[in-house]
This record gives structure tokens, sequence and C-alpha cells, in this order.
């Protein structure tokens, strides 16, 4: 019985985009970094320039939350509806409280950071 070679290359296409997405997101944080700290003139004043804004920030990111739970109410709507089983309202839910915690989390970390 031959393995299923199409199944494994769907795995690895999904790995690799994301290894590649996230490693555009990291050179993408690098890089506003460096041209930040460039532009202010040092690291310090750089850090001073992100704490003097950081109420920007926050409604930046408000707004990416936002958006996310927006994505995710439309899919959660659109995979109930083509799965009405107890087990996928279980996985929606575990993976709902893993998301709350880890917003909560960030945040904290962030105002617990500042204070």
């Amino acid at each position: 019985m031959k393995p299923d070679r199409s199944r494994l290359t769907r795995l690895l296409g999904r790995a690799g985009a994301a290894s590649l997405w996230a490693f555009l997101l990291i050179a993408a944080a690098a890089t506003a970094n460096f041209v930040g700290i460039r532009m202010a003139g040092d690291s310090a004043a750089w850090q001073l320039w992100m704490r003097d804004h950081a109420g920007w920030f926050l409604g930046w990111r408000l707004i990416l939350y936002a958006g996310t739970i927006a994505g995710w109410v439309w899919m959660r709507r659109r995979l109930t509806a083509r799965e009405p089983d107890r087990a996928t309202h279980l996985r929606l839910l575990r993976v709902e409280i893993a998301a709350a915690v880890a917003f909560v989390a960030l945040e904290a970390s962030l105002l617990l950071r500042s204070g």
C-alpha cells in the first residue's frame, strides 16, 4: 500500500507557509525597530518615543483584537453550520478560552512592564 503523498505534501506546505509567515513577521518587526532606532538617534530615544506613544499602540492593538474577533465570529458561524456536532463546539470553546487567556496575558505583561 502506497503512502498518501498528497496529504503529506499538504501538511508540509502548510508548515512551510506558517514558517514563512512567522519569518516575515519577525523580519518586519526587526526592520521597524531598526528604522525607528535610526530615526530616533539611539535605542534610548526610541524607547522613550514608544513609551510616549503607548496609548496609540494600545488603540492599534484593540483594533487588531476587534478585527480578529470579527473574523473569528464569521469563521465560527460557518464552521458550526458545516459541523454542528458537540465535539466541534467543545474544540472551538477550548480555542476561544486559550485565545482570551493569551490576549489577557499579553496585555497584563505590557501593563506590568510599563507600570
